[in-house]
């Protein structure tokens, strides 16, 4: 299906792409094999949207494509050009704020999915909620992540008790300015704002009934 989005959105998102893979060849070339399979599996991992637009039929808007690449990128470069270290320890903050911000976004477009399918009725409360344990449950899947890395491999990738605490507490700010503004949609019924630009009309829908235009404006009189 097309999808609405941007085409320089698009364009935005292929280029951090195309930085990744080229984080993951300057690691080959230098001898870091091991950072150039986390910046090229890091790569597939910005795929995601777009596989899950072929394979599940859904659109998500320009800018969470966009943000997943960010984040990812972020986190890539964090190792490739050790600004974890260099810019510690205001980098590997910026990389979960981001991180948990695109997380929290992507929870809220998957409740607005699932209100429209009709599996639940969206609540400010309840939306915000999913959103934070979303965001707070992808932190903790990272925090254990990186410590079973520092066990596997002898990394540091985790600084301590104080540096994992302060990386989830970033998580959980980064997901309440999310469920803060999800929120504040809901309650002002404004979610079919959000719903036309990520979901597929129904089966023998009209395009005017998924985009809130009427075909006649006349009709609308």
């Amino acid at each position: 299906m097309a999808c609405p989005n941007s085409p320089r959105g698009i364009y935005l998102t292929y280029i951090i792409q195309g930085l990744i893979l080229l984080s993951a060849a300057s690691s080959i070339l230098a001898g870091e094999y091991f950072l150039a399979i986390s910046a090229t599996f890091a790569f597939l991992l910005t795929t995601t949207p777009s596989l899950m637009t072929r394979n599940l039929r859904l659109c998500l808007p320009w800018e969470i494509n966009l943000l997943v690449a960010v984040s990812f990128y972020i986190h890539v470069m964090g190792h490739v050009g050790e600004y974890y270290v260099t810019l510690a320890p205001y980098y590997d903050k910026l990389a979960h704020i981001v991180a948990s911000v695109t997380v929290g976004l992507i929870a809220f477009f998957l409740a607005l999915l699932a209100e429209r399918r009709g599996e639940i009725q969206l609540t400010g409360p309840a939306t915000a909620v999913f959103i934070l344990t979303s965001t707070l449950a992808a932190g903790a899947v990272w925090e254990i992540y990186e410590f079973a890395v520092d066990q596997i491999f002898g990394t540091t990738l985790q600084l301590g008790n104080t540096d994992t605490m302060s990386d989830l507490i970033v998580d959980l700010a980064g997901g309440a300015i999310v469920a803060a503004f999800a929120a504040i949609v809901v309650a002002r019924g404004e979610e079919h704002r959000f719903v036309r630009f990520f979901a597929e009309p129904p089966s023998g829908a009209e395009p005017s009934e998924i985009l809130g235009d009427p075909i006649d404006p006349a009709r609308s009189r």
